[in-house]
């Protein structure tokens, strides 16, 4: 895992630094007028997608108790590195991208290609996590809730943002890819009828997690693709590509609120709440959803 990083850290910034050297020195973009209205238009309306449905996210599960679990714990945590992705990473790179340089010095490129590396590999810790967890919520259903304490979550959520802070601002700050590119309980029917409640959402859960994984792994791939294959071309890849199949990739982080509304009608109610401002109402300050 951390090999696979390191060629990450690698590309991003040598990406960076191709568009920070020659490019920055005559910085004339090739756009037309029109091409560019069009590209900032299209970024901006995604920067404000990741950024409001994500910050949705994370004010219904903060606000109502019945979102409040072990699972959706994570889901807030992934919802918070999204939606720094669209506030710190995203308005950069879309400059980055339609002016076709880099205009903000080679600090701040180490600090942004850091961020980048770090919540795209915090997301993928965080989906890990979210994997994990539905599957022994399924299959061990009985000790789920004694295995899954906070502690344990606020420790798994830790180590999701500490490892990725690790292994992208220490080696990029550091120039370190330079040299690595030189180099059983009774129960009685009342609880069995419980237990099967528990079991059809846990299931309900595992199914619209599923599709939020599916989606992560539809839309990064051909970017973590790209940079398993591009050295065995001679890094010989057009910018462009990975213009392309990085925003593939950005987006991703907006359309987790998105599928989050579709599949699940608490998460549903709670954006429409919020959105209609009914959460001011006196009868819905008791924190609860109503379906």
């Amino acid at each position: 895992m951390l090999s696979f990083e390191k060629k990450v850290i690698v590309k991003v910034l040598d990406w960076h630094e191709h568009t920070n050297g020659s490019e920055l020195q005559s910085c004339t973009t090739l756009r037309s007028p029109f091409s560019r209205i069009f590209l900032y238009s299209f970024f901006t309306i995604g920067i404000v997608s990741t950024v409001v449905g994500n910050f949705l996210v994370v004010l219904s599960i903060a606000y109502f108790k019945q979102l409040q679990s072990p699972t959706n714990s994570f889901v807030m945590s992934l919802a918070v590195a999204d939606c720094f992705v669209g506030l710190v990473v995203m308005p950069y790179s879309m400059i980055r991208t339609v002016e076709g340089c880099w205009y903000f010095g080679s600090l701040f490129c180490k600090i942004h290609s850091s961020l980048d590396v770090m919540l795209c590999t915090a997301s993928i810790f965080h989906l890990s996590c979210i994997a994990f967890d539905r599957f022994y919520a399924v299959c061990n259903p009985l000790i789920y809730s004694l295995k899954m304490s906070h502690s344990r979550v606020a420790l798994l959520i830790a180590v999701c943002w500490a490892v990725p802070m690790l292994i992208s601002f220490g080696p990029i700050m550091l120039d370190l890819h330079i040299a690595s590119m030189a180099a059983g309980v009774g129960k009685d029917s009342s609880k069995k009828k419980r237990h099967r409640n528990t079991m059809r959402r846990e299931r309900k859960a595992a199914k619209t997690l599923g599709i939020i994984m599916g989606v992560f792994l539809i839309f990064w791939m051909p970017f973590f693709t790209l940079n398993i294959v591009d050295p065995f071309i001679g890094y010989s890849t057009e910018v462009v590509v990975w213009d392309v199949f990085l925003w593939l990739g950005y987006i991703n982080s907006s359309l987790n609120p998105f599928l989050y509304g579709f599949f699940n009608r608490s998460f549903r109610r709670a954006f429409l709440m919020f959105i209609g401002c009914r959460v001011c109402l006196t009868h819905f300050m008791s924190n609860v959803i109503f379906l």
